[in-house]
């Protein structure tokens, strides 16, 4: 019997999935959550052993809990339902542990194939993430920067301007510019502070 715990921060969302599992024959609600705080208490108290995971919610978003999931009920498939497809989205749960990730336009039948699917440790990704984690595999040396690169961005973080870090590297104002925007490119940011931020979070530099 899959035991199914419904995880979104909207009563309506949770309401209508509960509806949608009413009278699946190998598929119980045991209960729902708000947040990921409270998914990663009733996975335990209810036995839960798949849980409907949305990703942005107060407390504890749904990455983090998937990640506590994994360290404390490792054998609880989480399968992500969100409205949000983007690289920020996408990339952190997967790497998280989540067994799959679905979109909330998907039809109740693609759900419900889902959820059986993830219980038996299946992978399942709705087309548009499978066309985003493809298109991760393919970039060429995302996340590498070069000796350069790093040099630049090092003294972004120390607090260099544009022009003091052309001066510190004998190098144009332009230059540096450019050198950025393949920084960001490469580290998927927008901009110098989530730069820095995503270089300290790969641990490129301390």
């Amino acid at each position: 019997m899959i035991r199914l715990l419904i995880v979104d921060d909207h009563p309506v969302v949770r309401d209508g999935l509960r509806v949608a599992f009413t009278g699946e024959p190998d598929i119980v609600v045991v209960g729902e959550a708000g947040n990921g705080l409270e998914a990663v208490e009733r996975v335990h108290t209810l036995g839960a052993n798949v849980v409907l995971m949305d990703l942005r919610m107060p407390r504890m978003d749904g990455v983090k809990a998937i990640r506590r999931l994994k360290e404390t009920a490792p054998d609880t498939r989480i399968l992500v339902l969100t409205t949000f497809d983007t690289d920020s989205d996408v990339l952190p749960a997967i790497e998280a542990g989540a067994t799959g990730y679905l979109l909330k336009d998907a039809p109740t039948d693609e759900l419900m194939r889902a959820v059986r699917a993830a219980h038996r440790g299946q992978s399942v990704l709705s087309p548009s993430v499978a066309n985003r984690l493809v298109g991760e595999v393919r970039k060429p040396q995302r996340g590498t920067l070069s000796p350069r690169e790093l040099e630049v961005l090092k003294l972004v973080a120390e607090g260099a301007t544009n022009r003091e870090a052309a001066a510190k590297l004998f190098i144009s104002e332009a230059s540096i510019k450019t050198h950025l925007l393949h920084i960001y490119a490469k580290l998927d940011v927008r901009d110098r502070a989530a730069a820095v931020g995503e270089a300290y979070r790969r641990g490129l530099f301390t």
